[in-house]
């Protein structure tokens, strides 16, 4: 629990996108800043809540980090205020703005015009969020970004370490292609994998396996597990799959589709490659869920 003196009941909701869990709340005008040592009981499994991640909903003009971003995008309402479950802030996560915008519908907070899109705040700038199904959404996460840095990946359970693709989209990621389901399944990812060099600000560390045939009816199939930064191994990653999916057409080479399914251990994401003016966006497409609502003391 909190080291604070002085406890407080908060009412939260956990939700998760293909099994990516997370603590949600409302926190209107910005006056609930959690500790770091509050974030880790909310996402305990065993003592707290339980989560890959805590979301805080927070009007944007209340979030001095953020509210800059409505000169922009003044219709930008909400901050997604996304914090990995050992505390740390991340830039964005792909399955919680689809949990984000399922919160924020459901409690009244927010509301998807029919045809249209809701702007979202994040610390990666404001990405636009569309409703493609009740309960599934499709999220247009913006531009994403291939480096030029060479890092080797090991891991328990492969016999040696491995080259990596290092993809931000936004969050920084370093994808390792697997040879088949077998070699992705023997991975022991409960302990952290180690890159070298080490990377300043860590990284997602994504193991893919193409399908055979890696192309169906024009789209292509990847399996992915992911070790995120600040959290551990996770049923799912929504940045995560984008950049599996980015990382495998770039190997793949001219000709590989534009559109991508990735089988995660929690279910299934879609990847779509599409051209803007500003450059390439990549969107991430698939379910959110809430399960219950109760309040509990930090």
């Amino acid at each position: 629990m909190s080291t604070t003196t002085r406890s407080r009941t908060l009412t939260v909701t956990k939700g998760h996108g293909t099994g990516n869990d997370f603590v949600l709340f409302s926190d209107t005008d910005g006056e609930v800043e959690l500790t770091d040592d509050q974030v880790v009981f909310l996402a305990d499994r065993h003592r707290g809540v339980g989560g890959n991640g805590v979301i805080r909903a927070v009007r944007t003009e209340a979030a001095s980090e953020v509210s800059h971003l409505l000169h922009d995008e003044p219709e930008a309402h909400w901050f997604m205020d996304y914090r990995n479950a050992d505390g740390s802030r991340a830039e964005m996560c792909g399955n919680g703005v689809r949990v984000f915008v399922e919160f924020l519908l459901t409690e009244g907070l927010a509301s998807i015009p029919e045809g249209g899109t809701l702007p979202i705040a994040t610390r990666a700038g404001v990405v636009e969020v569309a409703s493609s199904s009740p309960g599934s959404y499709q999220v247009d996460m913006g531009r994403w970004s291939l480096t030029d840095a060479n890092y080797m990946v090991m891991a328990r359970g492969l016999d040696i370490a491995r080259p990596s693709l290092a993809i931000t989209c936004p969050n920084p990621h370093m994808v390792v292609v697997l040879a088949s389901p077998e070699e992705l399944s023997a991975l022991e990812l409960i302990i952290a994998p180690t890159l070298t060099p080490p990377a300043s600000e860590g990284a997602n560390i994504e193991f893919v396996v193409p399908a055979d045939p890696l192309v169906v009816d024009g789209v292509g199939m990847i399996s992915m597990r992911v070790h995120e930064r600040g959290v551990g191994e996770t049923l799912s990653c929504g940045t995560g799959a984008m950049a599996a999916a980015l990382a495998t057409r770039h190997w793949a080479g001219e000709g590989a589709p534009h559109h991508w399914k990735v089988e995660v251990p929690g279910g299934s994401l879609g990847v779509r490659m599409f051209p803007t003016e500003e450059g390439e966006h990549v969107s991430l497409s698939g379910p959110a869920t809430l399960v219950y609502t109760t309040d509990v003391v930090i």
